[in-house]
């Protein structure tokens, strides 16, 4: 199960932020500044899943955004890196190449996306064809 997905800059700034379980916000914050310490300091040669917590957190670097999705420590990592994948693909097509000032001034739209590609913490579908 997905526990939360995170959208950041290279600075820390989340851009988008996702939880499936419920979190207070000091907590929201400390792990959203946690996972961005964690991601943005690993060497590019190394792999992209990194344990967290009792957790696991599979993330993707696309030009200056961090995608960051925290998961079971059994789930599938490359799955979930395919899932990244196709969303930044899916926000490609309905962006017309998509970068952060999309994701800043259409959060609405993103999260709309979002909620469709992924419902209460499990993926719907993995099909780019279908979605």
């Amino acid at each position: 199960m997905i526990r939360f997905i995170l959208l950041q800059n290279r600075q820390g700034k989340t851009r988008l932020a996702k939880y499936y379980v419920p979190l207070e916000d000091s907590e929201k914050h400390k792990v959203e500044y946690e996972v961005h310490r964690l991601v943005v300091n690993r060497d590019p040669k190394f792999t992209n899943f990194v344990e967290f917590r009792t957790h696991k957190v599979i993330y993707r670097r696309y030009a200056g955004l961090f995608f960051s999705i925290c998961v079971d420590i059994t789930d599938n990592e490359l799955a979930y890196l395919e899932c990244i994948h196709l969303f930044v693909e899916i926000l490609d097509h309905f962006f017309s190449n998509v970068c952060e000032l999309d994701l800043v001034f259409n959060f609405h739209k993103v999260y709309l996306i979002l909620d469709e590609f992924i419902l209460a913490g499990e993926l719907q579908e993995t099909s780019k064809k279908v979605t």
